[in-house]
């Protein structure tokens, strides 16, 4: 994993059946904004529910330089079929001591039930292992957001239990159930 930060300052750009995972540029600011700017998406998320479309270009703005440093980890996915963005998937964090990192992702209502997390989550999962040696993969849930976990289980990744109160989102602690995959499973 020492050439992590290399690989990421000329960001990689993925592909699947039906999406482009690219990095997250300005003119997404309309996409991103259509499902980033309701309750429902961001209830389960760490961050909350973006208020205007202004606020999206701004985020995207800010995101442009730390793309160019090579200090993001997190493609937009990008419906072939429609050219329209539709979520994001990627890397929360590393742990170079142990080759491991956390993925995570989100993914508009309007494509829930469709298998676009999966998709999305299989390729970044391939990316982790193929391109940055990787041994250890997790992703973490709220409780009460089962469906996420279902993507988990989708990509082949084994629910580990629960980590009680072991996150402070929104004003509360939060149960999280984890699930993780090795590269030789």
């Amino acid at each position: 994993m020492s050439g992590l930060f290399g690989i990421f300052r000329d960001f990689p750009r993925l592909e699947t059946d039906r999406l482009v995972l690219r990095q997250m540029l300005i003119r997404d600011k309309d996409d991103m904004y259509e499902y980033s700017c309701k309750p429902e998406i961001t209830k389960y998320l760490l961050w909350t529910e973006h208020p205007s479309a202004d606020y999206t270009a701004k985020y995207l703005r800010y995101m442009q330089p730390k793309y160019r440093r090579g200090e993001v980890f997190d493609w937009a996915l990008v419906n072939k079929a429609e050219n329209k963005m539709i979520g994001t998937c990627g890397f929360v964090r590393f742990d170079t001591e142990n080759n491991a990192a956390e993925v995570g992702y989100v993914v508009s209502d309007k494509y829930w039930g469709k298998g676009y997390a999966a998709e999305a989550l299989k390729r970044v999962i391939a990316f982790g292992f193929d391109e940055l040696s990787l041994n250890r993969i997790y992703a973490r849930h709220m409780m009460g957001n089962e469906r996420s976990g279902r993507v988990m289980q989708k990509c082949g990744m084994r629910y580990e239990g629960i980590i009680r109160g072991s996150m402070y989102i929104k004003g509360k602690y939060c149960d999280v159930a984890q699930y993780a995959i090795l590269k030789n499973d």
